[in-house]
């Protein structure tokens, strides 16, 4: 029998007795499925009206015996249904019509399809309508069967989704070149085969009125706090929205401080990032429909370290780390300096820099911190108008964007050479920080800090450290201090902060994080450089 697909948009048949029709409380969620056919058909078509994605087929499972089969078109593999499902029961079908004689049976009689006919391992029943729908929402086929009050639904999810490919937002030189997908199962599979221990939880919930999205909390028990497991999954139950579409939609629900602009989670494409996290002690939160896996609890010099600190060799790594610190001083600072010592603080120059300076400003006619303002907004403009821009000609517009306005200004007398230089180092440094999230918050920090730098100069910046310093120290992820660390100070959490020791001088795992497990290693067996075991 050839498959056909009914015509959703035309009139519903009426509800069977007992169920109207309501929204936005839908009355089939307290109900449950019937054993006449008709009336479980007639209910689909009332709850899936104007659904033209739906799939509607009806088959004979046995001699007199009628099924329904319901699903979603484009998020059930066609094959596995047509293989797996429809040919074993046409094949028992006939089998049983060409018997001599042809067998009779009732449907109470019949034994589930999954334990005779469909070769198919996620399968379950349902009896209740709210379960069906769900089922059949969640990408699986449901077959229901004239004279049972319970519905099959076989799960064989597909849909055209993206392959694992490399991030393109955090890429390496060294390193692991596979990333997340949108897909949920897929992630913690590649989670999977990074940690293959049975103490890897996965915790699975949903979340979104409509969306029905799946979360998974994933850590490894034995090594994250228990309490701080909890209160990850108790924040996230405590979220009541209609949707979710992307994590970020969680982090703004469960961070400690939400007025902060400093980040309190990390995100990470990385499946190499998320089990290295775990390994420490920490939590993943898994969202079905996006590539980046939140990570929690976090602290900020936990953002300054990329994935690839720790796939180079230690002194390699800690040049790097130490150029990241430095640039991030300027990415925040050189704009507000500049403009403090340039308009209050001229005797702290050399005098040959003073008046190379006083002559590239002769003839503007700002002052230098409109001149900055007006540099660093047309800079962030031409850096959000190269991300939306599509990639074969983003790049090149940022660049000629920048090189052209830039020299036309200076020509034009609007804005100095010196401010250019600022400006284009400022850009150059922001983009050192390895993750995004802070990256943005230091721009956006830059800009009171000019403020406060073109009224009140060098005493305006301390200011602005101040405030910067008392605010981080307050800030907590997840009751985990931010500065952890340094403040408050643990010794033994500086072979991994301002610079990375050896592997084999790294033990133990961070003691503000891991109170359970802190042991990584053993120091008897790694403690001694193989050239000392040698020689």
């Amino acid at each position: 029998m050839r498959r056909r697909k009914l015509n959703s948009g035309s009139t519903p048949a009426a509800l069977p007795s007992g169920i109207p029709l309501g929204l936005p409380s839908p009355p089939w969620e307290k109900l449950n499925i019937q054993k006449s056919l008709d009336q479980n058909v007639q209910t689909l078509k009332t709850i899936f009206r104007d659904c033209s994605d739906m799939i509607y087929r009806s088959i004979e499972i046995a001699p007199g015996i009628r099924a329904f089969i319901v699903y979603v078109e484009g998020i059930v593999m066609s094959l596995e249904l047509d293989s797996h499902i429809l040919e074993p029961i046409i094949e028992a079908y006939v089998r049983m019509q060409n018997a001599d004689p042809p067998e009779q049976v009732e449907a109470s009689d019949l034994e589930p399809l999954e334990n005779t006919r469909i070769s198919l391992s996620q399968v379950k029943s349902a009896s209740k309508w709210i379960d069906a729908v769900e089922g059949i929402l969640n990408s699986s086929v449901a077959v229901f069967v004239d004279g049972l009050d319970e519905v099959q639904l076989f799960n064989i999810k597909a849909g055209i989704r993206r392959m694992v490919q490399e991030p393109e937002t955090e890429s390496v030189i060294r390193g692991p070149r596979e990333g997340f997908t949108e897909m949920l199962r897929v992630n913690t599979a590649l989670l999977r085969f990074k940690i293959k221990t049975p103490n890897l939880k996965m915790y699975s919930m949903v979340l979104g009125a409509n969306t029905k999205t799946d979360i998974v909390v994933s850590y490894i028990e034995g090594l994250a706090d228990p309490k701080m497991v909890n209160d990850v999954k108790e924040r996230l139950k405590d979220i009541k929205i209609d949707g979710i579409l992307e994590s970020g939609y969680i982090e703004e629900f469960i961070e400690d401080h939400p007025y902060s602009p400093f980040p309190q989670m990390m995100y990470t494409e990385r499946p190499d990032s998320v089990a290295a996290q775990l390994l420490e002690g920490r939590c993943a939160i898994f969202v079905d429909g996006t590539p980046f896996v939140l990570i929690a609890p976090v602290t900020f010099f936990q953002l300054m370290q990329a994935g690839e600190d720790y796939y180079e060799r230690y002194f390699i790594t800690n040049f790097i780390r130490w150029i990241r610190y430095g640039f991030l001083f300027l990415a925040l600072f050189l704009p507000s300096l500049y403009i403090a010592v340039t308009t209050f603080h001229q005797d702290m120059l050399p005098t040959t820099l003073v008046l190379s300076i006083a002559a590239a400003r002769e003839a503007i006619p700002f002052p230098a911190l409109v001149e900055a303002l007006m540099m660093e907004i047309s800079f962030e403009a031409l850096r959000e108008a190269g991300v939306r821009l599509p990639k074969t000609v983003g790049q090149a517009v940022s660049i000629l964007g920048a090189l052209v306005i830039g020299q036309a200004a200076v020509q034009a007398g609007i804005v100095s050479a010196p401010m250019v230089i600022i400006v284009s180092m400022t850009g150059i440094a922001s983009f050192t920080i390895p993750h995004y999230n802070l990256a943005i918050t230091i721009r956006l920090l830059r800009f009171p800090l000019m403020l406060l730098a073109g009224v009140l100069g060098l005493f305006g910046i301390i200011v602005g450290i101040t405030w910067i310093l008392v605010h981080v120290t307050q800030l907590t992820s997840f009751g985990v201090p931010y500065m952890s660390g340094v403040s408050p100070f643990h010794e033994q959490d500086h072979k991994d902060i301002f610079v990375r020791t050896p592997w084999w001088k790294m033990g133990r795992r961070p003691s503000w994080l891991s109170k359970k497990n802190q042991e990584r290693e053993k120091p008897e067996i790694n403690g001694t450089p193989a050239s000392d075991k040698v020689w």
